[in-house]
């Protein structure tokens, strides 16, 4: 349903988006994420017609609507500060875009009734949003974006305000309502763990570029390149040198490790970075002399299914595994690097 093509912005005389081009299919919540200052909400102003690109197209079912002003757009837009009028009560703040739009007070009534029952707020109505909680505040602002029943919904870091036990019950909730709806939907966030449970398709936005997209799944086990292996919080990256191509060898200060690589640009004697993912390891008793990796541990933290191992290899590499018993500080360890949950990046 919407098209952003080639998308090219400047701030301070500084490019901040550098041809962003994407779709989002009728039903699709699409996450745009990344750190601050990438551009996310810089991007979402612009498709909701809040600021005008330097360059690029954003269309809607096929048709340019990159001149259109903001209120013919049709496009629900939710803030992080949830912008609330502190002087109207819950029914009065949901109903404000709908009055804007001169819409007989019979429909107004009945859409307000929908939106907040479909947020859970149909109890509330009368209430004044100064006496409520941070997570019913949010729902307030999202029921009012819902009740002009928009072509396309779009939410700023809509949690980032709220703690993290009360953003984990809400991530839930959304997910679930947005597929009922089943509008389009971007989620802009820099929390990849709200990403991961709120979008089909993600967007991993650096340096005013999309540098990888993909389904949470896959980015997660198959990151590109180094930052986005990094922005994901997976740090176990070696350097090395591949040896040989036939089994593929790389040689690194650690030792050398044989694995598994399909890139076809990567060539003998390129320069590569491994990335170890934490489940790639076994404890081992002794020394192998291919995907071996010795060290000190220097932390063992219980994670539900199994124990947090951080291991300082060669005095200065510092890695963690996922394993399944924990290990005293200090404790030397030999672990066996499975080849098959080793990536290459370029």
């Amino acid at each position: 349903m919407l098209e952003v093509r080639d998308i090219q912005k400047t701030y301070q005389d500084q490019p901040l988006l550098k041809g962003i081009s994407f779709s989002v299919s009728q039903g699709e919540t699409v996450g745009l994420l990344g750190p601050s200052g990438s551009g996310k909400s810089t991007l979402l102003r612009i498709i909701a017609g809040l600021e005008e690109a330097a360059s690029g197209q954003i269309l809607w079912d096929g048709k340019d609507i990159s001149t259109v002003p903001t209120y013919k757009r049709s496009f629900g837009l939710m803030f992080q500060d949830y912008a609330l009028f502190p002087h109207r009560n819950v029914r009065e703040n949901v109903a404000f875009g709908l009055k804007m739009q001169n819409l007989p007070s019979q429909e107004i009534e009945a859409r307000v009734n929908r939106a907040l029952a479909q947020v859970n707020l149909s109890r509330f109505g009368e209430r004044k949003v100064t006496g409520l909680s941070g997570g019913e505040q949010q729902r307030v602002a999202l029921a009012r974006a819902l009740a002009p029943r928009p072509k396309l919904l779009m939410l700023d870091e809509p949690l980032g305000a709220l703690d993290r036990s009360l953003r984990e019950q809400l991530i839930e909730e959304l997910h679930e309502l947005l597929h009922e709806i089943g509008i389009p939907a971007i989620y802009v966030t820099h929390d990849q763990d709200e990403a991961f449970a709120m979008a089909d398709r993600l967007l991993l936005l650096h340096n005013g570029k999309i540098v990888q997209e993909g389904t949470p799944k896959e980015i997660y086990r198959n990151p590109e390149s180094e930052w986005v292996a990094k922005f994901l919080g997976l740090s176990n990256l070696v350097k090395g040198k591949v040896e040989k191509m036939k089994p593929f060898l790389v040689k690194t200060e650690l030792g050398d490790f044989q694995i598994q690589c399909s890139r076809d640009l990567i060539k003998q004697g390129a320069k590569v970075t491994l990335l170890l993912k934490p489940v790639s390891a076994s404890p081992m008793k002794n020394v192998k002399p291919k995907n071996c990796l010795q060290g000190k541990v220097t932390d063992s933290l219980f994670r539900g299914t199994g124990y947090l191992v951080r291991v300082l290899a060669d005095h200065r590499s510092k890695f963690e595994f996922l394993l399944d018993k924990p290990y005293q500080k200090g404790e030397s360890i030999i672990l066996q690097i499975d080849p098959e949950e080793v990536l290459c990046l370029c």
